[in-house]
């Protein structure tokens, strides 16, 4: 849920971004609309891939440290004293 909600705020931020500085560049209202939905819309799902690959790979390296701390042989225990 909270990846969704991200991905959301993030495309309204980049929509807004994305049209103003299109207009900024060319004064044309018409291909500012036209950049702005099209490279938002291609970003925020490249976003997504983007943070599904880092889980992923977040995910993988942490069942890797498991998976060394579970095969390291046992500490040895100290020598009793007498």
């Amino acid at each position: 849920m909270r990846l969704a909600l991200k991905t959301l705020t993030y495309a309204s931020m980049h929509l807004t971004v994305a049209v103003a500085v299109t207009y900024a560049l060319t004064r044309d209202w018409r291909v500012a609309l036209a950049v702005g939905l099209v490279e938002p819309l291609v970003q925020t799902v490249t976003f997504n891939i983007h943070e599904r690959l880092w889980s992923r790979a977040d995910k993988a390296r942490d069942l890797k440290a498991q998976a060394l701390v579970s095969t390291a042989p046992p500490a040895s225990s100290p020598p009793a004293l007498a």
